[in-house]
């Protein structure tokens, strides 16, 4: 797994008592040291930056460790925030939606979500009714999002919208620029939606506490990359997802741009939709 070069980085998975076994085998997979306690804060190098992966009655999160760290991430989709958007967001009248195209009425599309992070947006749009597929490259962001759609996939007795959700996402852990690579004409989808990563914000307390953590797990992000090659493959439209005062991806101006209050769609036409 490549880390940021220009940061010390401790990552460890960290299981409460009674997870040892599943925590044991994300250990391996993610070829991580296992912790059979957390470490003290008094312990930590003031030189890393620590994170564990924590397992426990939840599910899996993410945990920054040391002073005044945030607290943990962890991906949810059948309840809290992303329930309440899937049932009083707005629908199809979105911004989302009217830029993936779903806001014409019985346009369903296949679409890419090139970089899926916590699966937030991608969920929203097969809430529409697209057939979305989410890639993420890094395998603890990876790790995190199937965790989630995991655990959603336990509550969908008694809720068969979520249920037809669900059956409409799948998941893969790839490069996106590799993935995109394997495509044949036949399998490209009809739309491809970008949300590269913010910029870092130094010392801002209105940089989500996920975004903290992203940034030092990730390191730079590859959309610059991504979007030439998602032009090339896509059927209908690329859409990316911007800062609303941010510049162009690349430099590269798109067709129109959809503009919330914080929050710009920009989109990238390459034939009408049907």
């Amino acid at each position: 797994m490549s880390l940021p070069s220009n940061k010390k980085l401790f990552l460890a998975v960290w299981p409460r008592p009674g997870f040892e076994n599943r925590a044991g085998l994300l250990s391996r997979e993610l070829s991580l040291p296992l912790l059979p306690v957390a470490p003290a804060l008094g312990t930590l190098d003031t030189e890393q930056e620590c994170l564990v992966l924590v397992v426990d009655d939840d599910g899996l999160s993410l945990q920054q460790l040391g002073p005044k760290a945030p607290g943990p991430v962890r991906c949810e989709f059948a309840l809290g925030a992303a329930r309440h958007r899937r049932l009083y967001g707005g629908g199809r009248g979105q911004d989302i939606a009217k830029a993936t195209g779903l806001g014409r009425s019985g346009f369903c599309p296949k679409l890419l979500d090139l970089t899926a992070g916590l699966g937030r947006d991608g969920f929203i749009l097969a809430s529409l009714g697209a057939q979305v597929t989410m890639i993420e490259r890094n395998p603890i962001i990876y790790a995190l999002l199937a965790d989630g759609l995991s655990r959603a996939g336990d509550k969908v007795e008694g809720d068969p919208p979520l249920a037809e959700i669900l059956q409409r996402i799948n998941s893969v852990c790839q490069d996106s620029v590799d993935y995109l690579d394997t495509l044949t004409d036949q399998q490209c989808p009809d739309v491809i939606y970008l949300d590269p990563m913010f910029p870092s914000r130094e010392k801002s307390s209105k940089v989500k506490k996920e975004m903290q953590i992203f940034h030092q797990l990730v390191g730079p992000d590859d959309a610059r990359e991504l979007l030439p090659v998602a032009l090339g493959k896509a059927r209908y439209r690329v859409v990316v997802k911007r800062p609303v005062h941010a510049p162009v991806l690349n430099g590269c101006e798109p067709g129109y741009s959809l503009k919330g209050k914080s929050t710009r769609f920009d989109i990238y036409p390459l034939q009408k939709l049907p």
